[in-house]
């Protein structure tokens, strides 16, 4: 009995020893857990549901297509968004071809250059018809020509500055004209941007018809069925992403002292027994688990109970439980850190 009992006690020192060794070199806890990207897979146009490629838990290729939603409408559209981007064309001219609204500027153009001309021949008519009446003028002075030849020469230099004030304000207007031709070709030209942009945004509609995986993984957590009417926004599936995994450990604030980026880390799996994983300490969190609570505590509204916080570390896998057993996100972890351990290289940013 001796000898047992002496045997129990040294197994008992050396168990204490060693934990107690242990315990000044790591710090673990049971609230750790992993996490992955979850990437929900939404529906950017409205309709009714015509395929479903795809269901719980089946692995789908990046780009793949998913879900097909009904396009007659939306082909109707991109129909007339590209009569409407023709007709625009039309107006604004294609390559080669002389457009509307530029047509009608060469238009106006010409009859600008017209009533330029008109406006010199008038001045000139009224030039000859001012120095006839200035030259009958001094010769009725004189008596030498009769007062209705003066009427007639007076008449015709008033008739002539008629005329040329006449071609000087059909100028103008012709100017006016010019202008608004100019005018109309801008506004042809913002016409067609816009149909152009519409045709577009008609094209991008109809590609959406046809919804794709917007990462490699898995389909879960499927939200939709054939012929349902699915809105823009709403999320038909959730793909748990191929791009890794990572461990969250939410340490005691009292145990982060030592605690280092690039530190190793072993931890269990609860799914996996005799797995013991591998990783390194990633990065720890700006501020402890509560202060990102719904719904934070305020000490100062009522009366204090002191409560050790926890502050979220983030592990990085470096080994895992083999292919056959993978780890999933939300899987129980209990990871337990080396602080004594060399620090290693980790990446910059999280796998996407």
């Amino acid at each position: 009995m001796i000898a047992v009992a002496v045997i129990v006690a040294a197994i008992a020192i050396t168990w204490g020893v060693r934990t107690w060794i242990f315990s000044r070199s790591h710090v673990t806890t049971d609230d750790a857990y992993v996490e992955g990207h979850l990437v929900p897979v939404l529906s950017r146009v409205s309709g009714y549901v015509t395929q479903i490629h795809g269901d719980e838990n089946m692995h789908v290729p990046e780009g793949d297509t998913t879900v097909v939603i009904d396009d007659a409408e939306y082909r109707a559209k991109l129909a007339q968004a590209n009569a409407d981007l023709a007709a625009a064309q039309v107006a604004v001219g294609r390559r080669g071809y002389t457009g509307q609204a530029t047509a009608q500027v060469q238009t106006a153009e010409g009859q600008s250059a017209a009533t330029d001309a008109q406006i010199v021949a008038a001045q000139a008519n009224y030039d000859k018809a001012a120095s006839d009446l200035q030259r009958i003028k001094t010769l009725a002075d004189q008596q030498v020509v009769s007062r209705q030849q003066l009427d007639a020469a007076q008449a015709a230099a008033d008739a002539a500055h008629a005329t040329l004030i006449a071609a000087q304000r059909q100028a103008a207007a012709a100017g006016a004209n010019v202008m608004n031709a100019q005018a109309g070709v801008r506004l042809a030209a913002a016409r067609l941007a816009a149909a152009q942009a519409s045709a577009q945004q008609a094209a991008l509609n109809l590609s959406y018809t046809r919804v794709t995986a917007p990462v490699s993984g898995v389909l879960s957590r499927k939200q939709v069925e054939l012929g349902q009417y699915v809105q823009p926004g709403q999320t038909l599936f959730t793909i748990v992403a191929d791009t890794g995994v990572w461990v969250t450990a939410n340490f005691k604030e009292t145990q982060l002292n030592d605690v280092r980026v690039g530190q190793p880390v072993e931890f269990s799996v609860d799914a996996y027994p005799n797995c013991t994983a591998e990783g390194r300490v990633w990065s720890l969190a700006a501020a402890t688990g509560a202060e990102f609570a719904l719904l934070p505590p305020d000490n100062a509204t009522g009366n204090f109970t002191k409560v050790v916080q926890r502050v979220p570390v983030r592990i990085y896998v470096t080994r895992g439980c083999g292919p056959g057993r993978p780890l999933r996100p939300g899987m129980s972890v209990e990871p337990s850190v080396d602080l004594q351990g060399p620090l290693g290289p980790v990446p910059t940013q999280a796998p996407r």
